[in-house]
């Protein structure tokens, strides 16, 4: 589904975007100190799965991994998927728990 997709970081409206099927899904964020504070998971039911969801979070992390900065999720999706995905834990600022 999103293997086409790419992923942009809109760094003017501080947000992750994934444009499928003329669907827009995308993560609000606020970017503080080497931290990236992931505040709002927004997903267009007409494209909302498990799956979908997993595939844009997934992408979301692995490009935050490469820019080596902290997550810090204030979203309950966000931070169930850093729960069921321990691998992303390591990317927690010191004194986070999840």
């Amino acid at each position: 589904m999103t293997d086409a997709a790419e992923l942009v970081d809109n760094d003017f409206l501080r947000q992750y975007e994934l444009k499928v099927d003329e669907q827009l899904a995308k993560i609000e964020y606020s970017l503080q100190d080497r931290k990236i504070f992931l505040t709002k998971l927004i997903i267009p039911d007409a494209i909302k799965s498990e799956d979908f969801e997993k595939e844009f979070l997934t992408m979301v992390f692995e490009n935050i991994g490469e820019r080596n900065i902290s997550v810090v999720p204030t979203s309950p999706e966000i931070a169930r998927f850093i729960r069921k995905n321990r691998k992303y834990k390591k990317m927690l600022p010191v004194g986070i728990r999840i």
